[in-house]
């Protein structure tokens, strides 16, 4: 171990201030991401004074199924002066932030390799929980109080740049969002439709839909064709540009010339959502992404692929969203073993919507492309600054 390395233990100190007298109100919780998140635990008849008070620079986490979930969630309170949380979650301190900056130490949890060494140790602890013990045996490297501030702070604006592109990102998905509105929804009367619009169905926009492929994780016999596969929860980060953790699977050649996606595919999550989203969620393939993409790419079985007619491809995946977000497609599911699917074919046959001319179906395709090229610009430098602090992650353990 290098000379510089230290103990967790010998730097932080565990505390448990209690909730006395109901003092502070704002309860979190901690999530697998190692983030504070608003808490959703039904509080009705809970004593809530015995919960711990987190404040400012302190830590919480969880020890417990360190194992299976291969991650160990701890999240460094930021952006309040105090918060409660469950007393099921240690809270810790740094002991002198003259030596150890909380920051600095949040970024040594952050890296995939202190996870997989908290999941080692996990291995003996019961339930595949992580001994605390064993956590403050925990080494990291210590540098100089003033080589900390330097890497929190180039950590910090990949981190700042990163927040304001995905705000950005939201914004320009929001106008997206409301310029279909002002165009086809607010105001529309299927009675008294503009000159040249129509009253239609979904089915009207589509050419065809064809299903997906899973394949093999190995290239093995006539499964030798590589391709990427987006499912289902592959398509928000597909939305904005971004390659993300797009799995890499092995199909047969003739499933890759039938079910190769192309230019202006939709592809849409049929199976899955949960009580509270829909399934549906869609995602516009563009040649620009495809080219980003730089291989092959299929959706899962679990998704459907949708060809447009020719011009309607922005239009019918902007109604899909629209219908989405108003959580319309909520009644077009029905169960099956517990899972929820998305009856795509009474959507598109039964789904009435507003089709315009085509002068106004060429001038909203070319809104949408100009928003939809600024969003995959900034979710593709996103990607890019991922790397980067990823990188930059990586190396604190050559730091001295």
């Amino acid at each position: 171990m290098k000379s510089n390395y230290k103990p967790i233990g010998n730097h932080i100190r565990l505390v448990d201030e209690r909730n006395k007298g109901l003092q502070v109100q704002q309860l979190l919780g901690l999530s697998i991401s190692k983030q504070f998140i608003p808490s959703v635990a039904n509080i009705i008849g809970t004593d809530m004074e015995n919960y711990k008070i987190i404040r400012k620079n302190q830590f919480a986490c969880s020890t417990m199924q360190v194992r299976r979930d291969k991650k160990m969630p701890v999240a460094l309170l930021k952006d309040l002066d105090e918060a409660i949380i469950s007393q099921a979650y240690p809270i810790f301190e740094v002991k002198d932030e003259k030596e150890l900056l909380p920051e600095y130490l949040m970024m040594w949890f952050e890296r995939s390799e202190f996870d997989r060494e908290a999941c080692f140790h996990a291995v003996g602890g019961v339930r595949g929980s992580l001994e605390w013990e064993d956590f403050e045996n925990m080494q990291l490297p210590i540098p100089h109080i003033d080589k900390q501030r330097e890497i929190v702070k180039d950590y910090n604006t990949i981190q700042n740049r990163i927040a304001l592109n995905q705000q950005l990102i939201q914004k320009l998905e929001e106008t997206a969002q409301a310029i279909y509105r002002e165009w086809f929804v607010e105001g529309i009367d299927f009675e008294n439709l503009p000159e040249g619009w129509r009253v239609g169905q979904l089915e009207d926009t589509k050419l065809s839909t064809l299903g997906g492929d899973w394949g093999k994780d190995i290239a093995i016999d006539n499964y030798n064709k590589e391709v990427f596969c987006i499912r289902g929860t592959d398509i928000p980060t597909s939305n904005i540009g971004q390659i993300g953790n797009l799995p890499t699977r092995f199909i047969l050649s003739k499933n890759l010339i039938n079910r190769k996606l192309e230019p202006f595919d939709i592809v849409t999550e049929i199976s899955g959502g949960s009580p509270t989203q829909s399934t549906g969620r869609s995602v516009l393939l563009t040649s620009e992404y495809l080219e980003y993409l730089n291989k092959d790419i299929i959706c899962s079985n679990f998704c459907r692929v949708i060809k447009a007619k020719d011009n309607f491809s922005i239009f019918l995946f902007s109604s899909i969203v629209h219908l989405y977000n108003s959580n319309v497609l909520f009644t077009y599911e029905n169960s099956s073993n517990g899972v929820k699917n998305l009856a795509i074919d009474d959507l598109f046959k039964e789904q009435l919507i507003p089709i315009p001319d085509t002068e106004t179906l060429e001038r909203y395709n070319n809104s949408f492309l100009r928003i939809y090229r600024q969003i995959s610009i900034l979710g593709k430098e996103n990607e890019k600054l991922t790397e980067l602090k990823e990188l930059l992650l990586s190396k604190l353990a050559t730091k001295k």
